[in-house]
């Protein structure tokens, strides 16, 4: 997909969600931040340098959506190579694959064979991995979609880990409940731009309220002078009211004789605001510009970095 004027900033030590629709730029994107594809148009920076430095590169880790190592191979083997390709000092090295194959639950069956691994647990040795050298940036595409409910969960623990020691996570993920979870701020791109970039908290902010009441479709009139009110069983909600409003709403249904048993802020899953917004980015022109990148893609222009600030 061809990146049109695509430019973001992502703060040090954050774990910033990358977002969009198939064919959107996602791909592209993590080629340039990685170096892997040259912009025709624009420029970025990645942790305070410029898009391929070959030394910064040495600060990134990397887990691909699609990988495979060699089945004849030990946990502790792949580790290892991949330690000597990166460069680490050779008396660090083992202290550096017993803390992945920790962190990543895989200690157990440090010397199994990667062919007996099933999926869950290959997706954890790349992650492993990507964790080598204690990277400043990780870079994460698609990295549960293998995994079960406690694979899951152990992948949040370590995202959470690696946010308190400092380190930036961009992650790449069509799960939105996972993304949900773990980010501290997300963009969506579609079209090649990124159409939103906000903290999680901005963006699942509903302007409203709802609240569970004794006859929710008794309340509605009461209600509906406030904003627009909606009944779903026992819940009452608002949307479009003010926050200085809400005491008076709640002092109007009981005048009224309408029990409330409970108060709380109105929230749109990630879900629905993905796709409100995906509903009303289509069409018209991009902003900035680019051009034709190798295999027909285009390369975004822009500005922007990561890390220091992703890009």
């Amino acid at each position: 997909m061809a990146l049109d004027g695509l430019t973001m900033t992502v703060p040090r030590g954050e774990v910033f969600g990358f977002l969009g629709p198939n064919g959107a730029g996602k791909t592209t994107s993590v080629k340039l931040l990685l170096g892997l594809s040259r912009p025709t148009a624009g420029e970025g920076r990645v942790l305070g340098a410029p898009l391929g430095d070959v030394e910064t590169r040495r600060r990134i880790g990397y887990l691909p959506e699609l990988f495979r190592y060699q089945g004849w191979m030990t946990a502790r083997e792949v580790l290892g190579l991949h330690c000597e390709l990166a460069r680490i000092p050779p008396p660090e090295r083992p202290r550096q694959v017993s803390d992945a194959l920790e962190l990543v639950g895989l200690a157990a069956r440090a010397d199994d064979r990667t062919e007996t691994f099933s999926k869950g647990m290959q997706q954890r040795l790349g992650l492993g991995v990507a964790l080598l050298g204690r990277p400043e940036l990780v870079v994460l595409d698609e990295p549960t979609s293998a995994l079960d409910p406690v694979g899951r969960q152990d992948v949040r623990g370590i995202i959470g880990a690696l946010r308190e020691r400092g380190t930036t996570v961009f992650l790449n993920s069509h799960l939105l409940t996972e993304v949900e979870r773990v980010c501290d701020r997300v963009a969506i791109v579609d079209h090649g731009r990124v159409v939103a970039q906000l903290t999680m908290a901005e963006l699942l902010r509903g302007r409203g309220v709802r609240a569970r009441v004794g006859d929710a479709a008794g309340a509605l009139d009461v209600a509906g002078r406030f904003g627009t009110a909606h009944a779903e069983g026992e819940w009452l909600e608002v949307e479009g009211i003010e926050a200085a409003a809400v005491p008076a709403l709640i002092r109007g249904l009981v005048e009224a004789g309408i029990d409330v048993h409970e108060v709380v802020p109105a929230r749109r899953s990630l879900e629905e605001q993905f796709m409100a917004l995906l509903g009303g980015a289509g069409g018209g022109d991009g902003v900035g510009g680019g051009a034709p990148a190798p295999g027909g893609e285009r390369a975004g222009a822009g500005g922007g970095d990561t890390g220091e600030r992703p890009r």
